[in-house]
């Protein structure tokens, strides 16, 4: 059974998915103390606020990269926070490549308004390139996942259809889907499995996107595969923190309450999957040591501090 403080925090995370999905909005951003976008240095900063997406380092989990509302962060041997460059765009949908530490790819709105397209940084996020609109855009993928399996290989939600490309972002085709998304999470062996998180329920497609089946209803903020063994993490309203080890089909849901915060981005390290971090919606940061079973907090301030 779920515990009540995450029934307390699913209201609070349903709104943030609400503003999430309101695609090709208008959206205004805050440009106080905006640094030049190339500038190519590490910035200092104290605090973690509005996290949009994590991703460990695939060469060094001394490094967790945090996408924001407000540029990107990076958190350094687990107690030292910077922002990256001086781009402060809202990077609403954000994956790294699985090898290449300097290779990220990303979503969501410039710092000026409107929507990015699908856009990639080769020198680790410090400066970005548009790589193309996506279908219908200037896209703003709010759920983005690159396959592990093949980096040419990416999805994107966006205005009710999956995009996919399979040529690194220049050309996409879309497909339908009758659910909102939150998140997305790409199979670290087969290049075309997908896991979806939706308000509506956790589902998997094994056809790159076409079609999709439901695992479980009721809402579920996110998910992660061990690139080790596939096992799946995902957090629900249904399981709480919970593991699956046969692809969804069934699940145990996971002790850790998190002091009562949503799980919102889990990310595992490529090298040693006992290694991952979680974020939650107060932008607290947690290490697991053990493959997600047990977590704790890293002193890192986060907005709801």
């Amino acid at each position: 059974m779920p515990n009540n403080k995450y029934m307390k925090t699913k209201s609070i995370v349903l709104l943030i998915a609400v503003v999430f999905l309101v695609g090709g909005g208008v959206w205004f951003a805050s440009t106080k103390g905006l640094n030049s976008p190339t500038s190519n240095e590490l910035i200092p900063i104290a605090t973690i606020s509005h996290g949009h997406g994590l991703a460990v380092d695939p060469n060094d989990s001394q490094n967790v990269y945090i996408a924001t509302h407000h540029g990107l962060l990076v958190l350094k041997n687990e107690k030292d926070l910077f922002q990256v460059g001086g781009s402060r765009d809202d990077y609403m949908g954000f994956s790294p490549h699985p090898t290449d530490s300097n290779i990220f790819f990303s979503s969501g709105h410039p710092a000026t308004g409107g929507n990015i397209g699908f856009q990639k940084s080769v020198n680790g996020g410090y400066t970005w390139k548009k790589v193309s609109n996506g279908v219908g855009g200037p896209v703003d993928f709010h759920a983005m996942a690159v396959s592990p399996v093949d980096p040419n290989v990416a999805y994107g939600w966006f205005r009710g259809d999956i995009q996919k490309t399979t040529d690194g972002g220049t050309s996409w085709e879309r497909y339908p889907i009758d659910v909102s998304l939150v998140h997305l999470a790409a199979d670290t062996k087969d290049v075309n499995t997908l896991y979806a998180s939706s308000p509506q329920g956790f589902y998997t497609s094994s056809d790159g996107g076409k079609t999709w089946a439901q695992l479980f209803s009721g809402f579920v903020a996110t998910s992660a595969v061990n690139p080790k063994d596939q096992s799946i993490l995902s957090m629900s309203e249904k399981f709480g923190l919970a593991q699956s080890v046969d692809g969804g089909v069934t699940w145990k849901s996971l002790p850790e309450r998190f002091n009562g915060e949503m799980p919102l981005f889990i990310s595992f390290y490529r090298e040693d999957p006992n290694i991952a971090y979680l974020l939650t919606q107060k932008n607290s940061v947690y290490k697991s040591a053990d493959g997600g079973l047990s977590w704790q907090r890293l002193n890192v301030l986060g907005e709801g501090d």
